[in-house]
């Protein structure tokens, strides 16, 4: 009887908290007026559409800023992992260094992250691989974890545990339902420069090599910004030239896919569909994706670089379907 008590823990553990796995139904994530599942693919292109893609460079070829382990002891993973927990898992607080600008709860919650113990002590469950206590983590450091049972998102940026003071600390924490188009305050940041979730903006292994077209808009990053547009809702950077954060980008309709494998004209395609979304400053033309081994970065990287700057065009600032009016929430806590 003991045994069958322990196994029955086992399989209770294993179902609950765990590093990638299956989304909560339905996909994508967010409703389907959401900004990150919005068909974009007529929508009007900026009249200085040419101008902001010259100063990213015209021949600047994509990168897929994602993939499987790197080798690195100082950054053992490319891409960001993600947590899958239930609806039990222990929320715990946070200590924020932007607290003016984050998160504390969820709605109707009482306060704090569901974020496993485990994170303090072993790698791959933050962005950039290494644990929540390890001196070297730098970076930016991200966290993202779906509790699926109530269908809300967390995300964290700089998380790290802080044993002397027995807490965790972050920059800054955004907490979203997933039922919700619901956009963060003007001004507010959130795990993302740009004010958006992560998460939805992610290239994942299960969408692209499985059955369906990818529905949803991928998060790619530029190395200087100016302002922000709709959909953002924070700015990092004022170069005049730049693009703005929340800045969409399409691949042009005439970019021809024939001659790439259907994994990746699937991802190309989602391009021209869904564009990209400029949520965070890096490196120009790096799309996020998620941390998964499986990734064959052989295959990614020739196919991205191969995708120049000049086979996108920029959609109008600020562009949204007239029949949408997303929510934006208060300020005030």
């Amino acid at each position: 009887m003991r045994r069958v008590l322990f196994l029955l823990l086992v399989a209770w553990a294993a179902f609950g908290q765990q590093r990638g796995g299956d989304l909560p139904q339905p996909l994508p994530l967010f409703p389907p007026t959401n900004w990150w599942n919005t068909d974009i693919s007529n929508a009007p292109v900026d009249p200085n559409s040419a101008g902001f893609l010259n100063f990213v460079g015209a021949r600047r070829g994509m990168h897929p800023d994602f993939g499987g382990d790197s080798g690195d002891a100082d950054a053992p993973i490319y891409g960001f992992p993600y947590i899958i927990v239930p609806g039990t898992q222990p929320l715990v607080p946070v200590v924020f260094d932007y607290d003016d600008e984050s998160d504390f709860a969820a709605p109707g919650r009482p306060p704090g992250y569901p974020i496993p113990d485990e994170a303090k002590t072993q790698q791959r469950w933050i962005e950039g691989g290494l644990a929540g206590n390890d001196g070297r983590a730098d970076g930016d450091r991200h966290m993202l974890i779906v509790d699926r049972d109530r269908r809300i998102l967390f995300e964290l940026y700089a998380l790290r545990w802080n044993a002397q003071a027995n807490r965790w600390e972050a920059g800054s924490g955004a907490i979203f339902p997933l039922d919700s188009n619901t956009r963060r305050p003007d001004g507010w940041t959130s795990a993302d420069a740009a004010g958006l979730a992560i998460l939805p903006g992610l290239i994942r292994y299960d969408e692209v090599y499985g059955p369906d077209p990818i529905r949803h808009a991928f998060r790619v990053t530029v190395r200087s910004a100016n302002r922000y547009v709709f959909p953002a809702s924070h700015a990092a950077g004022n170069d005049g030239d730049a693009l703005p954060m929340g800045a969409r980008l399409r691949l042009k309709a005439s970019k021809d896919l024939s001659g790439y494998p259907e994994p990746l004209r699937k991802i190309f395609q989602a391009m021209k569909t869904y564009g990209l979304i400029v949520a965070d400053n890096g490196s120009d033309l790096y799309v996020s994706g998620t941390y998964d081994t499986r990734w064959d970065n052989d295959l990614l990287n020739p196919a991205f670089e191969a995708i120049k700057a000049s086979d996108f065009e920029v959609v109008q600032l600020g562009w949204q379907p007239q029949d949408t009016a997303p929510r934006r929430r208060r300020a005030a806590r």
